[in-house]
């Protein structure tokens, strides 16, 4: 069985497929996100937010999130039916 983990703003990506949850703020990051948008394997979730993590997926697509690496790594850690929640707590997380 597949897991999702929700990543905000309504958006998953597939648990079993997550490499890495990594901070924006180091220079290697930042080229790996360069580098997978100039090979189309970069997928914005951040709803014109500001980028707080960077997931690595394994197949070499990188997803940003506008949700902190904490507030995702603490969702893996959680039941499968708490993964998803409501778009009011994406917001909340987002923000805060």
């Amino acid at each position: 069985m597949n897991a999702f983990i929700n990543i905000g703003f309504g958006n998953v990506a597939s648990s079993a497929k997550v490499v890495a949850i990594v901070n924006p703020d180091a220079s290697p990051i930042r080229r790996l996100i360069q580098n997978a948008r100039e090979k189309d394997l970069c997928i914005d979730a951040t709803s014109g937010r500001k980028t707080k993590a960077v997931l690595v997926m394994d197949g070499g697509f990188v997803i940003l999130s506008a949700l902190a690496p904490d507030t995702l790594s603490r969702r893996f850690n959680c039941e499968p039916q708490d993964r998803l929640l409501s778009e009011e707590e994406n917001v909340y997380d987002a923000e805060g």
